[in-house]
């Protein structure tokens, strides 16, 4: 059983095609939490409560694989035949809120988007006042809330892409995987986001949880390149 977690604007979008692709039918896309949408006390009990649910009601032995938009303590005791994978990718955090904020206002459709997204689009957030919001704070380590990071079987970034999705499909698959991209911003013309140092020194002070998380998981990216 895999189990993919796909934080927003890491390149998840990109992975769930090439998942498709090797698992077919027997998966499982798992988009309805929206944890971003949730107050951090909301969106910890929601996962700690579904981790009991699934744990005690639900037998995951037709599926093959769960990718989507949540919190990895949701399936942390998900009954299976065989091991779990939890697999994840990161983006630097702070490239990673900037592109967030960017998908948000490009493609925003009022009728579907969450509470918080509105907010963003309605009050005419500035791109500083979006990555220095309390909602966007350290997003890599709101969602392993109740999952520490060494429970991950693969971590993926985002910059190493293919050579990381070789690895992963060798080491983790035994197969091969295409490479896919999808949600690429046809606007972007350079190849950082935040191109002010100051402001990015600001930014990673600010994020500073998720830029260890990161920092960390790039260590191991580059050895394995």
């Amino acid at each position: 059983m895999l189990i993919s977690v796909h934080l927003p604007k890491t390149a998840g979008s990109s992975f769930r095609n090439s998942l498709a692709s090797h698992f077919g039918d027997p998966m499982l896309l798992d988009y309805l939490d929206r944890p971003t949408n949730q107050s951090p006390v909301v969106r910890n009990l929601s996962s700690l409560k579904a981790s009991v649910v699934l744990r005690n009601k639900y037998r995951a032995h037709d599926l093959l694989c769960i990718h989507g938009h949540f919190m990895p303590l949701k399936y942390r005791w998900l009954s299976v035949h065989g091991k779990k994978n939890f697999v994840v990718w990161l983006r630097d955090p702070i490239e990673r809120v900037a592109s967030h904020y960017y998908y948000w206002i490009r493609d925003y459709d009022p009728k579907t988007a969450g509470s918080l997204r509105r907010r963003v689009v309605e009050e005419r957030w500035s791109l500083e006042r979006f990555c220095f919001s309390s909602e966007m704070k350290n997003i890599y380590s709101s969602f392993f809330w109740g999952f520490p990071v060494s429970s991950f079987d693969f971590i993926g970034i985002t910059e190493n892409y293919e050579s990381d999705l070789n690895y992963f499909a060798a080491n983790i698959l035994g197969s091969e995987l295409p490479v896919s991209e999808v949600n690429l911003n046809p606007r972007k013309t350079t190849d950082r986001y935040i191109e002010d140092e100051y402001l990015r020194s600001s930014l990673e002070k600010f994020h500073l949880k998720d830029m260890k998380l990161y920092w960390d998981a790039l260590k191991v990216s580059d050895t394995r390149r």
